[in-house]
């Protein structure tokens, strides 16, 4: 099986040449996009969450011999989670190249957090079936580069960080309210509240709902940390 020009470039820009192309083709091809004759990615996906978990796992393992576990956990979740997937995902341009049905393109599938960081999975799986496991490890190292070494040493998410502050104080968690939606639907761009009982509040504005939560929780948490 022969990949197309444009998957030849993809496997340029991550980095590895399939000597199974067929595993490629499948890691690209969302749910939306399958068929009878046409698997998806959905398998690949369940096992790369996996691969990734464990070389994330041994990495920081390795690199803070004296931290414990309740030092490492969030700081794995810090680098496994969706967003950062995504992130890798966007990086190297996974979105472009994405099989999708005509339903998901049209409401900006390309662009999705959560189908970028499913992706990039599937394409993680792809490489540890078609290489194995020390293929699949320095790949992940090397897309994930210095956010491995520079994750914070307290990498809890803001929105964990802030309802973790509230019930310090013997408040209720903080509220997420939404307070805006532009843009068209398949690329909606909302505002969302992040508010606490005792008035705080803060917004920020991003393209998914859990990106602005975040967004928002973290500017709060940092102008009640500074007192400002």
């Amino acid at each position: 099986m022969k990949l197309s020009a444009e998957l030849r470039a993809f496997e340029t820009r991550l980095g590895h040449s399939f000597d199974r192309p067929e595993l490629l083709n499948r890691a690209i091809t969302h749910a939306s996009m399958s068929s009878p004759a046409r698997g998806d990615n959905q398998r690949l996906e369940f096992l790369g969450d996996r691969v990734l978990g464990l070389v994330m796992a041994e990495a920081l393992l390795a690199q803070d011999r004296s931290a414990s576990e309740g030092q490492l956990a969030p700081r794995f979740n810090a680098l496994v989670r969706k967003e950062t997937c995504a992130d890798v995902a966007r990086e190297i341009g996974l979105g472009a190249v994405m099989r999708l049905g005509r339903s998901e393109m049209l409401s900006g599938g390309r662009r999705k957090q959560a189908l970028l960081g499913d992706g990039i999975e599937a394409v993680i799986a792809a490489v540890y079936v078609d290489a194995g496991f020390d293929a699949a490890k320095a790949l992940i190292l090397r897309l994930w580069g210095d956010r491995v070494t520079g994750v914070d040493a307290d990498a809890r998410d803001a929105k964990t960080a802030l309802q973790e502050w509230a019930q310090a104080r013997g408040l209720p968690p903080p509220r997420y309210v939404e307070t805006a939606r532009e843009g068209p639907d398949h690329a909606p761009v909302f505002t969302l509240a992040a508010e606490l009982e005792t008035g705080e509040s803060e917004t920020a504005t991003a393209g998914s709902k859990r990106e602005a939560q975040q967004a928002a929780a973290k500017a709060l948490l940092e102008r009640l940390e500074t007192g400002t």
